[in-house]
């Protein structure tokens, strides 16, 4: 369907649905661009596609068309709901993914991550995008962290946030208690840790927990967790960014776990 003029009814929605509020009303987010709107999977519930008259002059919209309803805009029209500068062309309006807790807890063995008010949208989009690569079961996210589906961290994610289960505003301590239960070890990155960990069993199930940017993780959280582990700075420095820490211990894990 072509629609030219800015007072329409669906333009208002789309330009609507850059505020986080209103997404969470609606229960969508937004995937923009080529390659993000390629990653999503058929099962995915896609309420629309919208689309630049430059991109339908380049590509068929058959495929797009038996997925949802597909609409096309001048491109300056286009432009004005989407968030990036230079537009690909091509946005998905997609409801929010709601992946079994019940299930990623019945994974035998499981690996998971946990965090506590990670801040920074690049960061958590990034350990995201790192937990996909490893074959993380699961990616639980407290109360205070940023918005999962800002576009800052849908972009960072680079489409993993189709392919890991990621739960938000989880209560960590219960989390915490829940994994434990299914014999899941919680370990802690903190400046404290006694353990490194090329040391700790992470072949079994495990869950590594990382804390804020700024603050690290608080201090009644690690108190929780069974083991604390620090990683090696031989260099001198205070810390590593979060979503670097993340990934040296969950390829740590990935090491362990391939390793014959």
């Amino acid at each position: 369907m072509w629609i030219e003029s800015s007072q329409n009814q669906k333009v208002k929605w789309l330009k609507s649905l850059k505020i986080k509020k209103n997404r969470q009303k609606e229960g969508v987010f937004l995937a923009e661009g080529q390659r993000f709107v390629s990653e999503i999977p058929k099962e995915a519930d896609v309420v629309l596609f919208a689309m630049s008259a430059s991109f339908v002059k380049e590509h068929s919209t058959a495929d797009f068309e038996a997925k949802g309803q597909v609409y096309v805009f001048p491109d300056p029209l286009f432009a004005s709901f989407c968030e990036t500068e230079h537009p690909q062309g091509i946005l998905a309006v997609v409801r929010l993914l709601q992946p079994s807790f019940h299930q990623v807890l019945e994974k035998e063995n499981g690996f998971y991550l946990l965090a506590e008010e990670l801040n920074d949208p690049g960061n958590l989009g990034t350990i995201i995008r790192t937990a996909h690569a490893c074959g993380v079961d699961g990616v639980f996210l407290s109360k205070g962290c940023v918005d999962l589906y800002s576009p800052k961290v849908l972009r960072s994610t680079m489409g993993s946030i189709f392919h890991v289960p990621v739960f938000t505003e989880v209560d960590l301590f219960e989390t915490m208690q829940r994994l434990r239960e299914k014999n899941v070890t919680i370990l802690a990155a903190h400046l404290k840790g006694t353990e490194y960990p090329y040391t700790v069993d992470c072949k079994k199930g495990c869950a590594f927990l990382i804390g804020n940017e700024a603050r690290g993780i608080k201090e009644q959280t690690a108190d929780r967790c069974d083991q604390l582990i620090k990683i090696p700075m031989p260099g001198g420095a205070e810390s590593l960014n979060a979503s670097v820490a993340a990934a040296v211990l969950l390829y740590e894990a990935v090491r362990q776990r391939i390793t014959k």
